[in-house]
């Protein structure tokens, strides 16, 4: 590998620091992985019945596939999902409406209105955490069914991002540490006000919810099958996915490995919490602490246990980008018809690391697939040097 960089990282509760290349070709990866997983119909019709529902747009980017020598390089927007700036509620709203059917004995063919009945008469309220995006999601969830939600964020949350969980309807609780120290916090309230759990990280008894909102991803894979096949008639090569527990990379694995498929999954983490990356490494869940960064949803110290065995397998690389990296392609793409945040520039970063470094060969007939998670949102740019 040609160019290769490094960077730093430590695990959890050690004093020891290793230094990492920025991209991980997988040992493990198989070249035929576990079967994908069907999407659900009930799903899609589900979602199909959302507010504001529509498919978000596959933006081609002509000029990266010339610079690359490759075929096609599209980016699905997500920075308008159900009138909100980010992806996540797709797999937040089915991970609600499956707990709540199952605790109320409904079907997973009954509508949002059904369930919000359902779950007033029960008195179901929700709590979760967040570094944003996922929060809020929850708590547009929560509104539809007419019900409570409480989530708790990280003390370095800005008030702009608490103030827009607010809007939504929630109770916001700031907490004194990270992002993990958040989940244990909202576990706590779980337990001793009985609310609904809701999260997409996993961990030994706590497997289900995170599960379906896997699935509940599954809406936008549906979108992108039926776009390339209008606009080239073709599946991906290749597909880049953003990593924070990993359960949307894991969505994405799932996906993309049906009987006889040759795609390729990358994912791409944030230097400063490169939790997959260092799980890869060590050929087990490990979690790393974690620092500042402007890809605030991929700012996670511990890789879902949900996620693991699919991903540990599943994908073929793993990348790691810096904040000035993401930047630049937030700039990039800005210009080029795609509203992306510095999450959702996260994969073209790592596509053009991936070209760099020779791992990616020049192909006119590839397709590859980015997915842009979250609209674009303000933030403090980062230093050039």
């Amino acid at each position: 590998m040609s160019n290769a960089s490094t960077f730093k990282v430590r695990q959890l509760g050690s004093d020891e620091v290793f230094e990492r290349h920025d991209i991980f070709i997988n040992p493990n990866s198989l070249d035929a992985p576990p079967t994908g997983a069907s999407i659900d119909p009930d799903l899609i019709a589900f979602h199909q019945a959302f507010p504001e529902s529509k498919a978000t747009p596959l933006i081609e980017l002509p000029q990266v596939a010339q610079e690359l020598g490759i075929g096609h390089v599209y980016v699905k927007d997500e920075s308008l999902r159900f009138g909100l700036p980010s992806f996540k509620i797709l797999g937040a709203s089915w991970g609600v409406f499956r707990a709540v059917c199952e605790k109320t004995s409904l079907p997973s063919s009954s509508s949002l209105e059904e369930a919000g009945h359902a779950a007033q008469k029960a008195g179901i309220s929700l709590v979760t955490c967040t570094d944003g995006n996922w929060g809020r999601a929850i708590a547009r969830t929560a509104k539809y069914l007419g019900i409570k939600a409480t989530i708790h964020v990280p003390k370095t949350m800005d008030e702009a991002t608490r103030a827009k969980l607010r809007d939504e309807g929630a109770i916001v609780n700031a907490v004194n540490g990270s992002y993990d120290d958040s989940i244990a916090a909202a576990m706590k309230e779980s337990e001793s006000s009985k609310s609904m759990l809701v999260m997409d990280t996993s961990w030994e008894g706590f497997e289900r919810m995170p599960k379906w909102v896997v699935e509940g991803y599954a809406t936008m894979h549906a979108e992108v099958d039926r776009q390339l096949e209008e606009t080239c008639g073709k599946r991906p090569n290749l597909c880049i996915a953003s990593v924070g527990v990993g359960s949307w990379a894991q969505s994405v694995v799932n996906h993309y490995t049906e009987d006889g498929s040759s795609t390729k999954i990358v994912t791409v983490e944030s230097e400063a919490a490169p939790c997959l990356m260092e799980s890869l490494h060590n050929k087990k869940i490990v979690s790393v602490e974690t620092g500042s960064t402007i890809m605030d949803g991929m700012n996670c110290g511990t890789v879902s246990t949900n996620t693991w065995p699919t991903l540990s397998t599943g994908v073929y690389a793993s990348v790691v980008v810096n904040d000035l990296e993401s930047h630049r392609d937030v700039l990039y793409l800005n210009n080029h018809g795609v509203n992306a945040g510095p999450c959702g520039a996260a994969p073209l970063a790592a596509l053009r690391k991936l070209h760099k470094r020779g791992v990616l060969l020049p192909d006119p007939e590839a397709v590859v697939v980015l997915f842009s998670t979250e609209g674009y949102r303000d933030y403090v740019v980062p230093a050039s040097t």
